[in-house]
């Protein structure tokens, strides 16, 4: 039988160094919050290819990967340009911490949690990686986390590109759908985005959970409805 990985130690190496933020964890309880829930979606419904669309250090990516460690299949695909909010300034990014700068160091830090083969970096942005999606060679996508720039349009349009790449059934989650001050002065677009798509049932199916920062699950009936969403 195979080993369980969330044991306490590893739930304890997860909220210490992957730093969740606005995932409604609780660090003194060895609670997950909603990781909890991306490591749960991940074993349900074995994804072959996940996708993961910026972190600050690591969380959504831990908890994706190590379902996959523990059904035995599966890889992920993590796309962040190493923005820094202090070197780049709050335009470019928020909540960069510069993480992914350096490949040696992405690599021991999901060591740390025996994810290292299962992880692939690319330090770039969205809008760089996917018009070289097929020159890399990756398979289509089975689950998606997109916690990348929050502006409307860079929410719609990964959410789009994924669109491209997915089939029915498809699951896309939507990071930070509960950030009501960030939306009011148009600092954000993610809730404005789940909107729009919640009035498209015949497409999607979608269960928001508003605690903490939020995070959205959708699920796709219809991937063919990317044609008319540009």
């Amino acid at each position: 039988m195979r080993d369980f990985s969330l044991s306490n130690e590893i739930v304890g190496d997860i909220l210490r160094f992957a730093k969740p933020f606005g995932h409604n964890e609780n660090a003194k309880k060895l609670n997950l919050g909603f990781g909890f829930i991306y490591y749960g979606v991940v074993r349900a419904l074995r994804p072959k290819h996940v996708l993961v669309i910026g972190s600050g250090y690591g969380f959504s990516v831990v908890c994706l990967a190590l379902g996959l460690k523990d059904n035995a299949k599966g890889r992920l695909t993590f796309i962040d340009p190493a923005y820094s909010f202090l070197k780049d300034g709050p335009f470019a990014t928020i909540g960069g911490r510069g993480m992914w700068s350096d490949e040696e160091k992405v690599k021991n830090h999901f060591q740390r949690f025996g994810v290292e083969d299962i992880v692939r970096h690319f330090k770039m942005r969205s809008d760089e990686f996917f018009p070289s999606y097929h020159n890399l060679n990756l398979p289509p996508i089975n689950l998606a986390f997109i916690d990348g720039s929050h502006a409307y349009k860079d929410v719609k349009y990964d959410f789009i590109r994924v669109l491209e790449r997915s089939s029915k059934n498809t699951y896309i989650f939507l990071h930070d759908t509960n950030i009501y001050v960030r939306e009011l002065i148009k600092h954000a677009g993610v809730k404005k985005w789940l909107k729009f798509i919640k009035n498209r049932e015949e497409a999607f199916e979608v269960i928001n959970f508003p605690f903490s920062s939020g995070v959205a699950l959708v699920r796709i009936l219809n991937p063919d409805i990317w044609r008319e969403l540009h």
